[in-house]
């Protein structure tokens, strides 16, 4: 397909890795988004908390993790990628959430929920690696009935990833396979992904295998867009050749520019986060669990916490 009438993104900004923090004592975290989260220039997304690879000795005594605690005004989604987390919450789903699987949790007008190593992942110990994307809910479905949406790894459909052949200004995709996108939410290449959305969001988990591949991935021009380097490094190829070096665990914050994003990689086995979203254009008001429009939102979210009114 040409697209040589269709500007390339470039890089508006680069976030180095950020520092880890613990949330609990079982998730030792990268706030990925650093002070730029929850801020209207990432809408629909708030913030990117990713637990690197970290080994966890057997554990018989409880379970390591994060106890109760509520939620008002958005989206949480975890996505697994190594060990397994059970979750618990106040609509009595309990789910244990494996590798390849995710967890979109809508917390609406209230949940309270829980977050711990698997019984099973406790006693036999090893690698965690996961992510906790927060997405905003759009004004009007801010206090929409809470619900829960789990997505097991064999319901998300896998797209091939062609390497872009590029000759002049033309580009296209070559008959070469040089990784996979597995489409959590949104669509790629008219593929549809499991998870139903209240905006129009985009979530994909992008693998590039081979070193030094190129590859074009499409967004409307409108949306903003931001790429997490999971593993690896990348450069992105902007409009005129503009290039930009990602490394582990860096963001990019891509302009609004242009509906091709050109990615090559620098190393074998790159692991991706792309996220795509409408931006929302509303005010937002943060403080701790709860996301809503205004602050006397946030002041009605707290008394009904404590009033028991979450979860119903």
């Amino acid at each position: 397909m040409s697209t040589s009438s269709v500007a390339f993104r470039s890089v508006k900004q680069i976030l180095p890795a950020a520092p880890m923090y613990w949330v609990g004592d079982g998730f030792n975290v990268q706030q990925v988004f650093s002070n730029k989260a929850c801020t209207e220039e990432l809408s629909p997304f708030l913030m990117l908390d990713y637990a690197v690879p970290k080994y966890f000795k057997p554990n018989n005594a409880s379970p390591l993790g994060i106890g109760q605690h509520p939620h008002r005004g958005v989206d949480t989604v975890m996505m697994a990628f190594k060990g397994e987390v059970e979750h618990a919450d106040s609509l009595g789903n309990r789910d244990v959430i494996k590798p390849g699987d995710v967890q979109w949790m809508t917390s609406g007008r209230g949940i309270v929920h829980q977050e711990f190593h698997s019984s099973e992942f406790s006693k036999k110990g090893g690698e965690l690696e996961i992510c906790q994307l927060w997405v905003n809910l759009p004004r009007e479905h801010k206090m929409t009935k809470p619900h829960y949406q789990p997505i097991v790894n064999k319901n998300i459909p896998v797209v091939d990833l062609k390497e872009a052949s590029v000759d002049g200004e033309e580009c296209s995709d070559s008959e070469e396979t040089v990784g996979n996108v597995r489409v959590v939410a949104g669509s790629f290449l008219g593929t549809k992904g499991p998870a139903s959305t209240f905006s129009p969001v985009e979530l994909w988990d992008a693998t590039i295998q081979k070193k030094g591949a190129v590859v074009d991935l499409l967004l409307p021009d409108d949306y903003n867009c931001i790429v997490f380097v999971r593993r690896g490094e990348i450069d992105i190829i902007g409009e005129g050749g503009d290039t930009k070096r990602v490394g582990a665990q860096g963001v990019a914050l891509l302009k609004r520019e242009g509906r091709i994003i050109r990615i090559q990689s620098a190393q074998k086995d790159v692991s991706l986060l792309v996220m795509g979203g409408l931006p929302l254009n509303e005010p937002i008001a943060h403080r701790g669990p709860f996301v809503m429009n205004t602050w006397d939102e946030i002041d009605q979210a707290n008394r009904d916490y404590k009033m028991g009114k979450f979860g119903k």
